[in-house]
């Protein structure tokens, strides 16, 4: 009989790993990745699964994530990331995924005490209950630290060819990856974007100030500098040329708050969204963020074009002193 599990495969070296040790021992695995709005390891999880042999399915975030991000059960870390709530929900799609393809286990290559905020001992035991896996949720790279889990005390998998990895050194992971011939050792990955505090201030802010905000508007805080201008509107400003054409591209959303787009036309700048009711100072302020974000342009001549749905106009943005006085999120 065959013995079938589902793995998280983020494409990290943890996640690979422990699908390999599955494989030694005749498991056959299938692999999902978990696509958040803000990881960025999904053409990672690709190469690994097709050297390692496996099938791959990617699984997005459904409309509940978003809560989860705005009132996590667990708390933050030191950015703005929910982790132990974020694995649980990744566990709970697992083990709706183990159901429909006939798995007895979901893997996960998790490391006893290598993340501070999701893998204490305390978080790990949390995360498999609430996530309704329980007792089949095999971590094999620290696996002889933990209670044996329903595989191992099934004999389905041998605990004995298990492993008892802790902490954050990733010398014996390396080691263990040389010993099954990988021909490529992924680098520690940036992982998600909620972790990082330079990110984190964007989060806080559409948390606490808009109630009203949904998936479009967490999507939208991968794009852009973030400004608010009052606790009614904010303003995101385009960094470079790929990310002023995502603005207009985010504009054109059928879920998009979006009220105005505004982007030079006798200059060269970056493209302003404004999010929140257009009045005249939002908007003369979003002109002046035109004009602040940009190197080289005619002070008596800086003519901007505003969209507010309603047909384009142009104005002549005369001054971005009060873009001056908001401070970036």
């Amino acid at each position: 009989m065959t013995i079938k599990a589902v793995a998280l495969l983020s494409g990290g070296l943890d996640s690979i790993l422990a699908i390999r040790i599955l494989q030694e021992q005749g498991v056959e695995v299938e692999a999902i990745n978990f696509q958040t709005i803000f990881t960025c390891c999904k053409d990672n999880a690709a190469q690994a699964a097709h050297e390692l042999g496996v099938r791959l399915t990617a699984i997005g975030p459904e409309d509940g994530y978003v809560e989860l991000i705005r009132r996590p059960r667990y708390g933050y870390g030191k950015g703005a990331n929910p982790c132990v709530d974020c694995r649980i929900y990744m566990f709970e799609c697992g083990r709706k995924f183990m159901k429909e393809v006939g798995a007895s286990m979901v893997v996960s290559g998790e490391v006893l005490g290598q993340r501070p905020k999701s893998q204490k001992r305390r978080d790990l035991a949390i995360i498999a209950q609430q996530s309704g896996m329980t007792d089949r949720l095999l971590r094999p790279l620290s696996a002889r630290l933990l209670p044996p889990t329903l595989p191992e005390r099934s004999g389905e998998v041998d605990r004995q060819q298990l492993y008892a990895f802790s902490g954050r050194s990733r010398k014996g992971l390396i080691a263990l990856a040389k010993y099954f011939g990988l021909r490529t050792i992924p680098s520690p990955s940036t992982g998600c974007s909620l972790t990082e505090r330079s990110f984190a201030p964007k989060v806080h802010d559409l948390v606490q100030i808009d109630t009203e905000s949904g998936r479009w508007d967490f999507e939208l805080l991968n794009v852009g500098r973030h400004l608010r201008i009052d606790s009614q509107t904010k303003a995101v400003v385009g960094h470079d040329a790929a990310e002023n054409e995502s603005l207009r591209q985010m504009v054109r959303d059928k879920n998009s708050r979006a009220t105005a787009l505004l982007s030079p036309e006798n200059f060269a700048g970056p493209t302003v969204m404004l999010v929140g009711p257009p009045t005249q100072r939002s908007l003369d302020t979003a002109a002046g963020l035109v004009l602040r974000f940009c190197k080289h342009y005619d002070p008596a001549n800086a003519i901007v074009h505003v969209d507010t749905g309603g047909g384009i106009r142009k104005v002549l943005a005369v001054s971005c002193e009060t873009a001056n006085e908001l401070a970036t999120l």
